[in-house]
């Protein structure tokens, strides 16, 4: 009997010595030296708008062998787009909250008001859309929406897919599109310029289960990555992330990043190749360490663009109509500066990825919507939407004048 009593006295004397042994002091880790004083010219021009009209169309320039022409126009805020195998084309208009679907029926190159219709509605700042499996996919403010698909392109009443999102604030523009793992991602820009939010989904991209019921953060120190896909050889995940205002005509620059799981991207705090940006607030950093010491943390952006010039969409090009060294790229709109000395921007441009499917350099593709005159800048498109075409053409979308536009490699030996 002792020793069957003996076990259990000991366990319980041990246990009440555990108790009473002071916790471990907590250990005085400094605050952070402070920063110098930073210092940044800024200015807000914002070039005059100016309505899209066929005279216009001159001004456009594209690489020697291509042309551009209108595929349709008076769509309001023609955002993004999503090419059908049949040549139909669905198209969000966030501002609209709604979903048209357009098809050149008569195949004259252009699409008439006879060709279009409204196939969904009351879709709260509805932006981004893909399909999959006979549904259509779109991601709004808080939700995203699943829709069947008919024959003549009809969709289904709206379905909730997933929802909670995080609140839009400064930006609204949704993206999402189904990986090549079979997941589908969405990206959730921050609702601020450059602090740090409070909500762990945003400034994000989200990875969410094929059934809408689990997701996870899957990268984050994203501000907003509205652009993104997978290369079409590698499957590398790319995404275009825009930088902050405010921040003077150069810092930070566009950048392009390969989005790995679980990876912080810098955001408010560093841009580039894991750069301190000196105009944000130090003390906002998680711990008590240096802006340098946490950049150091996050990942690089692979390359860079000018600063402010406000990536929208990033398309692999997976057709055959543009010359051979264009597969396997990818293009980018430029939505065009407001807060830039020299307006930046307001462009199409191309990702040029070398032999070894490694992204090499950014150039100006569609260039001409910003000029200046008698003194003025002035603009003539806002290009948002980006999708390859049936027969290998690229479209692209002018929210402004509501405008699809369509570029074609007319050069002959290919």
């Amino acid at each position: 009997m002792r020793k069957t009593f003996l076990a259990p006295l000991t366990v319980a004397l041990c246990a009440l010595a555990a108790a009473q042994t002071p916790p471990p002091a907590p250990i005085d880790r400094p605050l952070p030296a402070p920063e110098p004083p930073a210092t940044a010219t800024v200015t807000r021009n914002e070039p005059t708008p100016q309505q899209f009209t066929p005279d216009k169309l001159a001004r456009l320039k594209v690489p020697a062998g291509f042309k551009v022409s209108v595929m349709a126009t008076e769509l309001g805020n023609a955002r993004m787009l999503h090419v059908m195998p049949d040549g139909g084309i669905y198209l969000s208009r966030r501002q609209n909250g709604d979903i048209w679907y357009l098809k050149d029926v008569n195949g004259d190159g252009t699409i008439d008001a006879t060709e279009r219709r409204r196939v969904a509605d009351q879709l709260k700042l509805v932006h981004g859309i893909d399909t999959r499996q006979g549904k259509l996919y779109a991601v709004g403010e808080k939700t995203i929406w699943v829709m069947d698909i008919a024959r003549d392109g009809t969709l289904s009443v709206p379905r909730v897919f997933a929802d909670n999102f995080p609140d839009a604030g400064q930006h609204p523009a949704r993206q999402l599109g189904w990986g090549p793992d079979g997941y589908l991602y969405a990206s959730f820009g921050a609702t601020n310029n450059d602090a740090p939010t409070q909500n762990p989904e945003e400034a994000t991209i989200l990875r969410i289960r094929p059934d809408g019921q689990v997701r996870e953060v899957y990268a984050r120190g994203l501000r907003h990555t509205i652009g993104f896909g997978w290369h079409p050889v590698t499957k590398t995940f790319y995404g275009m992330d825009q930088g902050s205002d405010w921040h003077g005509d150069n810092i930070p620059p566009e950048e392009l990043n390969v989005i790995k799981r679980g990876k912080n991207y810098g955001w408010p705090f560093c841009y580039g190749a894991k750069n301190p940006d000196p105009f944000v607030n130090v003390a906002n950093i998680p711990g008590k360490i240096t802006k340098a010491e946490y950049c150091a943390t996050t990942e690089p952006s692979t390359l860079n663009y000018t600063a402010h010039a406000a990536a929208i969409a990033l398309k692999f090009y997976t057709g055959t109509q543009f010359p051979a060294e264009f597969r396997n790229d990818a293009f980018v709109t430029f939505r065009g500066s407001w807060n830039r000395n020299e307006p930046s921007g307001y462009e199409v441009a191309r990702v040029v990825f070398d032999a070894q499917n490694k992204p090499e350099k950014i150039e100006p593709f569609v260039t001409g919507f910003v000029y200046q005159e008698g003194g003025e800048w002035k603009q003539f498109g806002r290009v948002a939407g980006l999708a390859v075409y049936t027969d290998g053409s690229l479209l692209f979308t002018d929210d402004q004048s509501g405008v699809i536009y369509r570029v074609q490699y007319v050069g002959g030996q290919k």
